[in-house]
Parts: C-alpha cells; sequence; structure tokens
C-alpha cells in the first residue's frame, strides 16, 4: 500500500541537455492550476526578453511571481563585469530564497540556475545544504541548472539529468524566442 505524504520534496534538475529550466516551469504551471503560490528565483539571468519574464508582465495577478538577482553571462558573451558583481547577485538571491522559505507564503519555491552559480563558486554548496535542510515541512524546492554538486543530488528526493543527444545548435540553429528563452 503506498502512503499519502504531504512531505515538501527537493528537486534537482540537472544535466548537458535543454530543459531544466522548462521542466520547472511545468511544474510552477501545474502547481498554478491548483491555486498554489510559486516563486521563482533566477540566479543568473537578467535579461528581461525571457519568455517567462514577459508572461509574469502580461498575468501579473498569477500565482507564479519571478524575481531576478543575476547579472548574466558570467565570464561569456562579452561578460565585463566584475566577478565579485557576480558573486554578490548569488548571494543575494540566496538570501532572499531564505527569507522567502521562511516566510511560508508559497508552495514551491524554484532556484532557477542555481547549480550554475555553484559551478562558477559564486556560491558555497554548504550555504545551499543549509538552506534545503531548513526548509518548511510543506515546502517544495526546485533547483536547476547543469552540473549539480553531488552533495545537491544527494539531498534531493528527486533527481532529473538532462542529457543531451540531439541539438540544433550544433548545425548552427541559434536559440530561439519561445522556445530558449
Amino acid at each position: 500500500m503506498i502512503k499519502k505524504s504531504k512531505k515538501g520534496l527537493v528537486f534537482v534538475f540537472t544535466g548537458e541537455g535543454k530543459g531544466k529550466t522548462t521542466s520547472a516551469l511545468g511544474m510552477a504551471l501545474r502547481a498554478s492550476g491548483h491555486r498554489k503560490k510559486i516563486l521563482v528565483i533566477q540566479f543568473l539571468k537578467n535579461y528581461e526578453n525571457y519568455g517567462e519574464l514577459k508572461f509574469a508582465k502580461r498575468f501579473p495577478k498569477s500565482n507564479i511571481r519571478i524575481k531576478t538577482f543575476g547579472e548574466g553571462y558570467v565570464g561569456i558573451r562579452g561578460d565585463k563585469k566584475p566577478r565579485e558583481l557576480h558573486i554578490e547577485a548569488a548571494k543575494k538571491a540566496l538570501a532572499f530564497a531564505e527569507k522567502m522559505m521562511k516566510s511560508r507564503r508559497y508552495f514551491m519555491i524554484i532556484l532557477d540556475e542555481v547549480n550554475i552559480a555553484l559551478n562558477l563558486k559564486l556560491l558555497k554548496a554548504a550555504d545551499v545544504l543549509k538552506i534545503l535542510k531548513s526548509k518548511p515541512k510543506n515546502l517544495h524546492l526546485v533547483l536547476t541548472g547543469r552540473g549539480a554538486p553531488k552533495k545537491i543530488i544527494q539531498a534531493a528526493d528527486l533527481v532529473t539529468e538532462m542529457k543531451e543527444v540531439k541539438h540544433p545548435f550544433r548545425k548552427g540553429i541559434l536559440a530561439q524566442e519561445g522556445i530558449e528563452f
């Protein structure tokens, strides 16, 4: 017999393939359909042209809130911002996540690209693990981004690794509006 549980879970979507943030946003959409409140915290993104940000602006009364903290690409694509600025932004995002967890306002909080922030050493895994351990019992946490550290994977209840099998980028097809952003 399967036991019903109301335990909040920790989800990790990682790997080299496409679909990590998309899967998390799909969960947000599903929870929203059940009138649950969701918070998406973006650790690296700051580009206003992302479809999820446009959605939030078009539907401000939806129960999905998106908050960006990122300073954009870190060390690539012409990034000229000091590394310290990226570190400070990631730390602010994590502190905000902790504050919102304690507020108990949300059914689900998505830490978008937090694994990349860890890989880039903008955050320490120990600080993220501390938050995972202190989360309220009924809160669902979703962590996205390639290269999730082993300790984060071990702390999670569900881990999905996206594997790239084929990608149009390999044929020179660039990211497309409504698909990648």
